[in-house]
């Protein structure tokens, strides 16, 4: 009886450590911070550029950036701007990932990890966003900083060190 008990007993722990593990499973997949609109905004303008999609980039930007873009990149392309700050000896972009981000009254600074094939860029390059709420809900980029690797000392506190490169506008 004593044995029949004891079994019962750990047959219900065991079940209840597979619930247990399978809630923290789907919570951790569901509830995490990437998953949210406006650092995924972040994170795709990020990808855009750095697969040269300009029209994906531009489409995820303010409108008051999109005239920056116009007037102050080869001919209104984004790509043209922001992959200039990439080293040639990076090689080709590979990936991007959110890494934080930070309210700003009702927007958000968003930090990003990008890598590349080789050299400083594959051991991580850190970019910096301003993401804001436009009127019809979705997330905008409205300022930018960073694209450099991830050890200069520059990439601390991109989103108020006035030595971060890259800054726009």
């Amino acid at each position: 009886m004593r044995s029949r008990r004891t079994l019962l007993i750990i047959i219900a722990a065991v079940v209840l450590l597979i619930v247990v593990i399978a809630g923290i499973v789907i919570a951790s997949t569901r509830f995490t911070p990437s998953n949210e609109p406006q650092y995924q905004a972040a994170v795709d303008f990020v990808r855009a550029v750095g697969l040269n999609d300009n029209r994906t980039a531009l489409s995820l930007l303010t409108p008051g950036m999109r005239l920056w873009v116009s007037e102050l990149c080869n001919y209104g392309q984004i790509a043209s701007c922001l992959r200039a700050f990439v080293p040639p000896d990076w090689g080709q972009f590979v990936s991007v990932v959110f890494r934080q981000a930070t309210p700003y009254y009702t927007s958000w600074d968003v930090d990003m990890i990008a890598t590349y094939e080789r050299g400083d860029g594959a051991s991580g390059v850190c970019i910096y966003a301003r993401i804001e709420q436009m009127p019809e809900g979705d997330w905008r980029v409205s300022r930018w900083a960073g694209w450099i690797s991830c050890a200069d000392p520059r990439a601390q506190d991109m989103a108020n060190n006035p030595d971060t490169p890259n800054r726009a506008p």
